[in-house]
């Protein structure tokens, strides 16, 4: 009973510390995962998709709490045309870090080529809303949403194409 007062201060300690700690990590990547990440970076820039997710993939688990790598691996899988992993990806990031610029861009990219043009209005909204207009990434989104076809263009272009058999 007497010890209580001590182990209260101690463990208060520790978890301010352990705080502080892990709100800081997830700023600067560890130096092993920051050499994966160049060279995942530098394997996408070179169309080796394959080598880029696994390089991206072996510095997720060299420094789990990096969000951007999540974005890195959301790009590789936008290349390889699997939206539906990148926007998962695009997500994982959004719950780190709900700020993250390149995150609601990139996801509203991935959601235009998926064809969902009103959800990705809603990204570029949002983006609008927390750093305006002329912001690269609102600027970036903005472009992929007028490069996108329409809804209804797209509808009739699939009905007038004769399928395949």
């Amino acid at each position: 009973m007497r010890f209580a007062p001590a182990a209260a201060a101690l463990s208060l300690c520790l978890a301010i510390s352990a705080s502080v700690l892990n709100a800081g990590a997830s700023q600067v990547p560890d130096p092993r995962a920051a050499a994966l990440i160049a060279q995942g970076r530098a394997a996408l820039a070179a169309g080796q998709t394959e080598a880029a997710v696994d390089a991206f993939e072996a510095a997720l688990a060299v420094d789990p709490g990096y969000t951007p790598i999540f974005i890195d691996l959301a790009e590789a899988a936008r290349k390889t045309g699997l939206q539906g992993k990148a926007i998962r990806y695009y997500r994982e990031a959004l719950e780190r870090d709900p700020g993250n610029f390149a995150a609601i861009s990139g996801e509203g990219a991935a959601l235009v080529e998926k064809g969902a043009v009103e959800k990705a209005r809603r990204n570029l909204a949002k983006l609008q809303s927390l750093c305006g207009d002329n912001c690269p990434e609102t600027m970036a989104l903005q472009s992929t949403i007028a490069r996108a076809p329409s809804a209804r263009l797209a509808v009739e272009t699939a009905a007038s194409t004769p399928a395949s058999n």
